[in-house]
């Protein structure tokens, strides 16, 4: 289940403070900074953010 908009509008990256986009598949539901610097991608777990930079996947 996506995230409701108001709450995407209100989240930011704990490591850059950028906005955060959805970028749920069917596989991997997570947040993705829109840093081009950062770019971490944050898993959702449970319908639940997980915005803990030590449990974030780096960008390839």
């Amino acid at each position: 289940m996506p995230l409701e908009a108001g709450l995407l509008e209100i989240l930011a990256c704990p490591a850059c403070h950028a906005p955060l986009n959805d970028r749920t598949t069917a596989e991997t539901p997570e947040l993705v900074c829109t840093s081009e610097e950062c770019g971490l991608a944050y898993p959702v777990r449970d319908d639940i953010p997980v915005l803990l930079v030590d449990e974030a996947r780096r960008p390839a």
